[in-house]
């Protein structure tokens, strides 16, 4: 009786930042209501960024309502470090929230259904030529039957295909060049993720009601949710000097010390491109919040899509749900006992956790990993953020699971060490190149040059080492750079090639000779800093770690060709193994995931 007496008693008013709540004595009843983001989750958080080295921080959203439909909690926070200048994250520290971008695509798509002045009408069923007749695809299965469903779960067969795409493509450009790419699995066969898919639903709004597609969840989302610091542009988020950097570990050596490394900030994933209007990223993974409006977001989800203060429909309830219908398992097995396989419907998975429903999903770009997760049953909601580059997404896991342990009075699980023990292993060593390599079967100018993929587009492969006599004043102009912007890139000895592209994923490309045809692919990121001794270094480079993407040269025919595998199909992440194994064949063209010919040259 005292217990429900305090509780009718204490009035739960939030001040962003902090929540009046009960004592933190009370956590272990279920039906009492208590501060999340205290001093106690401030120690644990501020003890994780140590125990991780993390040179970024973390953000979080969390709310609660009780069983009349209260917010009872409404609380956002920010620990560590926002950006390379040393700056706090605080609750408007704005996160690019990757993936998490993809729901916005999903509602937008459920309310062109619903809006009856759209024509043709349509539904999670129609098949999506029948909306974009500029939809094609290698397999014909795919292009005749492939549904709006199949694509936003991930399972039309085809695999990543990140590097496709630059900057400054349209959707209209994307949709060209996914004729060209090669399908890794039958239709509907399994789970595998693939953005570019969603970046075909964005055509929806231009396409169908001649709105530029950021602008459309502005509209119907955004400004109706007062969700105000979230955005798709850079500009917007860069001129309220909240945004964050992404961050990562420079000089890294994961072989002396898994989580060393002076903290530097990394190029933004997004691009300057687009404004409000959006860009070709968007639709898949363009959004940039902060925890304020993820506290909003998550209470509309919960709210069954309803404004968390208005109680106006926002989000048709039959969208909402329908998002979080399985439709595919994405996982084989469970990880860890408490937690269940993963369901994936679009852009929302479930997963029972210590009996708890969760519908949730991740984000994962270049210095950024969010995590945004709904307890519908429990009537919770947390948002993780983070701009920890190499660790943030096992940082948010564990300390989403920290919050929803507490939360729910359970007895807490120690997910950091656990973590730590199952998921941080460096990855093997690379493979050193033969003392005595054998030479290509053609000299090593002979490949350097213009290529082309129709799927993948355009770029100069540049010889660094031996020197080219030949080499155009473009290559001359790289390789002179490379010293300064890619320093340390070039290996003595190595014969070596250097390209320059220009993708959200990467600025350059190097291949490595390690013996015969073969050579080791590496995407590099030249990223600028405050340094004037050291005004760029070079991210992402694996000369120490194999990360398994190949080259594999040839001249066939007098034509001469590239055949790549290893990262086409799908990114390398730190410990995640390939998501699709590489293609099987006798040929060069039959074991590439692409392939590329050159273009200014024939050889007899």
């Amino acid at each position: 009786m005292l217990l429900q007496s305090l509780v009718k008693l204490v009035p739960f008013y939030l001040i962003y930042g902090s929540v009046v709540g009960l004592p933190q004595g009370l956590a272990q009843n279920t039906t009492a209501t208590f501060q999340i983001l205290d001093a106690e989750t401030e120690k644990f958080i501020n003890q994780i960024l140590i125990d991780w080295k993390s040179p970024g921080g973390v953000a979080i959203a969390f709310v609660r309502k009780n069983e009349q439909g209260e917010w009872v909690n409404i609380e956002t926070k920010g620990y560590g470090r926002a950006n390379a200048a040393g700056a706090n994250v605080t609750e408007n520290t704005l996160f690019n929230m990757a993936s998490n971008s993809k729901l916005f695509t999903v509602f937008a798509t459920g309310l062109l259904m619903n809006n009856q002045s759209v024509k043709p009408q349509f539904d999670w069923d129609t098949k999506i030529n029948r909306l974009i007749p500029e939809f094609n695809v290698t397999d014909p299965v795919t292009f005749q039957e492939a549904k709006i469903i199949d694509l936003l779960s991930h399972r039309t067969g085809y695999p990543r295909h990140e590097f496709a795409y630059r900057y400054n493509d349209t959707v209209p450009v994307v949709l060209e060049k996914m004729h060209y790419w090669r399908q890794s699995y039958e239709f509907r066969d399994v789970w595998q993720y693939n953005n570019n898919m969603y970046t075909l639903m964005s055509y929806l709004p231009p396409k169908l009601l001649n709105i530029p597609f950021a602008r459309y969840i502005k509209q119907n989302f955004f400004d109706r949710l007062d969700m105000n610091s979230t955005t798709y542009s850079y500009q917007i988020a860069d001129a309220t000097g909240h945004r964050a950097d992404g961050m990562g570990r420079k000089n890294w050596d994961l072989y002396t010390d898994v989580f060393a490394g002076e903290p530097a900030a990394l190029k933004w994933w997004s691009g300057t491109t687009g404004g409000e209007d959006g860009n070709v990223l968007a639709g898949a993974g363009g959004v940039i919040s902060n925890a304020i409006d993820m506290s909003t977001w998550l209470r509309t989800l919960l709210n069954e899509g309803r404004h968390p203060v208005t109680n106006e429909t926002i989000i048709p309830a039959s969208v909402l749900q329908k998002a979080a219908t399985a439709v595919i398992p994405q996982s084989l097995r469970p990880e860890f006992p408490e937690v269940s396989l993963i369901a994936y419907g679009a852009a929302q998975v479930q997963i029972s956790y210590r009996n708890h429903l969760i519908v949730e999903h991740p984000g994962f770009v270049r210095g950024f990993n969010s995590q945004v997760s709904r307890l519908p049953n429990d009537g919770i909601g947390v948002a993780v953020l983070t701009n920890d580059h190499e660790y943030g997404k096992l940082i948010s896991q564990l300390v989403k699971y920290y919050i929803m342990d507490r939360a729910l009075g359970l007895e807490p699980i120690d997910w950091s060490t656990r973590l730590m023990a199952q998921k941080i292993n460096p990855p093997p060593r690379a493979t050193p190149r033969p003392q005595n390599a054998t030479l290509p079967s053609a000299n090593f100018t002979t490949f350097a040059g213009k290529y082309k993929n129709d799927g993948y587009g355009t770029f100069e492969l540049c010889l660094a080492y031996p020197e080219n006599p030949s080499a155009t004043s473009t290559c001359n102009d790289l390789i002179k750079s490379v010293p300064t912007i890619l320093p340390n890139a070039t290996r003595p000895g190595i014969p070596t090639y250097f390209g320059a592209i220009d993708s959200p994923w990467f600025s350059h490309i190097r291949m490595e000779h390690f013996n015969r045809d073969l050579f080791n692919v590496t995407f590099l990121i030249s990223t600028a800093q405050n340094n004037a001794a050291e005004p760029y270094w070079a991210f992402n480079d694996h000369s120490t770690s194999d990360n398994g993407a190949i080259a594999e040269v040839e001249v066939n025919n007098g034509q001469t060709g590239i055949g790549m595998a290893g990262m086409w199909f799908g990114l390398w992440e730190p410990n995640v193994p390939p998501a699709t194994p590489k293609p099987l064949g006798k040929t060069v063209r039959e074991r590439a995931e692409a392939y590329w010919e050159r273009l200014d040259i024939q050889y007899q």
